[in-house]
């Protein structure tokens, strides 16, 4: 019998270096719909357990990350505030790939082109793993959030309006 052999993206390389235990899953892609809540629709997952990344600029700090659930929006108040910075707004969609190596739909917070400051919104805790991008579109890893802050250097904080 011949075994499936898994494709690997730098994501799951990076937690596999780690030593941090994770698990995949795959869906199908909609090129007319990237958003996150088609994705918690396509895993059969509660969409608070499924987490976004989002890229931001800070008027002092510069790119930073924030990994926040799918149906949440992000307050851009909150995130400064974490990041030290008086003003911080998206990065926008046509610098994402310059800046981390992804495209839209695949942003991982892992393995990025530079390791950029990382916030993950501490309702992450609330569950045993979080799903989360592999780093490329139908792809995404199980993971344990504490066990990713802690690889990321990851503060816990509250980002979502």
């Amino acid at each position: 019998m011949k075994r499936e052999k898994i494709h690997k993206t730098n994501a799951m390389r990076q937690l596999e270096a780690a030593g941090i235990a994770y698990e995949t899953a795959s869906y199908v892609v909609d090129e007319n719909d990237l958003s996150g809540m088609h994705v918690a629709s396509q895993l059969k997952q509660d969409p608070a357990r499924l987490f976004k990344t989002l890229v931001l600029v800070g008027e002092h700090t510069g790119y930073l990350v924030c990994c926040i659930p799918t149906a949440c929006e992000l307050d851009l108040k909150k995130v400064a505030r974490a990041a030290g910075d008086k003003r911080v707004e998206l990065l926008p969609l046509r610098e994402l790939r310059d800046v981390t190596g992804y495209v839209r739909g695949g942003c991982s917070p892992l393995a990025m082109k530079k390791q950029f400051p990382t916030f993950i919104d501490e309702t992450a805790i609330l569950f045993d793993s979080i799903y989360l991008s592999a780093g490329e579109r139908g792809e995404q890893i199980i993971v344990n959030a504490e066990s990713l802050a802690a690889l990321l250097k990851a503060p816990l904080v509250d980002l979502c309006l």
